[in-house]
This record gives structure tokens, sequence and C-alpha cells, in this order.
């Protein structure tokens, strides 16, 4: 039977002589117009026969079910989305002008910069401190500019940061004489404030109510809170009493030194010139740098790490 079937697959047709040997002709239909919705006008001439304009209007958005505002700013979703931007404008202006020569401080126009209370209050955003320092730090680069050659859209943005006053007038006020004969000068260093009230005397110092010796057990803090007098030979012609308050020793030392050569100066106005040799008279603006995470102190990293 097996020999029988072998023998009948030679006389079997095969598929392809079977099938056609040419192909059908395949027609292709273009895909179906798309339907969109569109509005005629047509304006007509009352007096012209049969003349017709009209105009086919497409309506966007056909099919769309979902739907959401984009913002105008990508700073939307911040914190500070109207001060970053302000941020990117002036830091591409830094960016495309920074070639250009600039002057020294002394030389550059003087402009009295906008304070963070302020930009807060015109902004409407809670700014933080650090950011202001950003911002400003920027602009006080652009102001460096040369007048000549400054660019006018340098000059708007920083129309943006200064406040609508003259500087020129912004004068301090004089520090006078009570009629008890005080003066009273006012003197800060990195965290502590410093009120001292100076009249003639015999020379005593007190310290919220303690003397010297009692206030700073260092030696150098004593001697640099009464540098001011002894710089000027005048440290047993004095009484001094000094509420102070705020920071450590060493700040509460500088802020008194200030304060007490400021009503000095009030008393003999002629000092001044010795006081400002003596470094009593401009405030010292450093500050102490902050600790940070992981670290003893500012940068002092820990000998060993307990695990």
């Amino acid at each position: 039977m097996a020999t029988f079937t072998n023998g009948m697959r030679h006389f079997r047709y095969p598929r392809q002589l079977a099938s056609p040997q040419w192909h059908h002709h395949q027609t292709w239909r273009l895909p179906a117009p798309l339907c969109i919705r569109a509005i005629n006008t047509a304006a007509r001439n009352d007096d012209a026969t049969a003349t017709s304009l009209v105009e086919s209007v497409q309506i966007p958005y056909q099919g769309v079910t979902h739907a959401r505002t984009v913002p105008a700013t990508p700073s939307y979703f911040s914190r500070e989305p109207q001060f970053n931007d302000l941020y990117i404008r002036i830091s591409n202006l830094l960016t495309r002008y920074h070639h250009l020569p600039t002057v020294s401080p002394g030389e550059a126009p003087q402009v009295p910069w906008t304070k963070l209370e302020e930009m807060r209050a015109q902004m409407g955003e809670p700014i933080k401190a650090m950011h202001y320092q950003k911002v400003i730090r920027v602009a006080k680069r652009l102001n460096l500019i040369e007048p000549s050659l400054r660019p006018a859209e340098v000059k708007i943005a920083l129309q943006e940061f200064a406040r609508d006053i003259n500087p020129f007038l912004n004068m301090p006020n004089p520090i006078t004489i009570d009629r008890f004969g005080r003066a009273v000068g006012v003197g800060k260093r990195k965290a502590s404030t410093a009120r001292a009230f100076v009249v003639e005397g015999t020379g005593e110092v007190l310290v919220n109510g303690k003397p010297l010796s009692e206030a700073f057990g260092r030696v150098h803090d004593r001697e640099s809170a009464v540098w001011a007098l002894t710089a000027t030979e005048r440290l047993d012609k004095y009484n001094v009493w000094v509420l102070v308050e705020g920071g450590g020793t060493t700040g509460q030392a500088e802020a008194i030194t200030l304060a007490v050569a400021k009503a000095l100066v009030a008393h003999e106005p002629a000092l001044k010139t010795a006081l400002r040799k003596a470094g009593c008279i401009t405030r010292d603006p450093r500050t102490v740098e902050r600790k940070k995470h992981g670290h003893v102190k500012a940068r002092k990293m820990p000998a060993w790490v307990k695990r």
C-alpha cells in the first residue's frame, strides 16, 4: 500500500501549476478625504446679477476631547514665577554683554537698589533673601558697564531694580548732643547691635550695666570695645554707657567700637580723621561663613566618623 501511494505522488499536480502564473492587479483606493466643517459666507450685491463670494473658514481643534491651558512662561509651576523670569532675563543680558568694557565701582553710576521687602511687595511673591542677593549681584555687574557703551536694553533692565528716589539726597542724619550732654551712636558687627551713650566724664565704661571687666572675659575684647577712646587718647575724658545684644563677645566688642566712635565724633568732629585711620568709623561688612551639614564648622571636617 505504501508503494502504491508513493507511485501516485508523481502524478499529482503541484500547487504552482494549479495556480495562475500571473498576479492579479490590485486596485489601491485613496483614503477618504478628511471631513472639515466649514462656514460659508456669501456677500451679495443687490445691483449685480448673481455674484457671490464664498470663503471657507476652517474650524480648528476638531475632534479634540481633552485640552488644557499652556502656561505663558516655563516658570509658571515654580515658587517665584515672576522673579524667576526676571532673573533669567538679566542673566541673559550679562551673558550677551559681559565682553563690554567696564569701570571701577567708584566710577559707576550710583543706583538706589530696590530692597528685598519692596521687591516682595511689587511682585507679590515670597522671594528668598539668597535669590534676591544673586539678582542684585548680576544687576551690579551690569551697572559696571561703561555708560557710553551701555545698550538700551541694559538701561531698561536696570530701571526695574532702582527705587524712585534721588540717591544724592539720601544723607545720614547727623548725631546731635541732647540736653543732658549725651551723644548716642549705633554700631553693628556680624549679628551684634550696640547703642553707646557718650558723655563727658572720668572714663567709666558700663556694658549692659556691668563693668567692662565683667562684660568681657578676654583682654582683646576689652581693648577692642574702647579702641576708639584709646586711639584718640580720650579714655579718661568720657563716660560710656552701652546697651548691646546679639552675637558673641567678639562681635559685640567690635559693635561697641563703631558705636562709641560715632558718638565721639558728635562731641569732637575734628577726631574723625584719626578715627578713620584707626579703623573705627567704617563698619566691617564681613560675616561668619555658615556651618555645613556633616562638617564640624564651616569647612572643618570631622577627624573620624563613628559607625
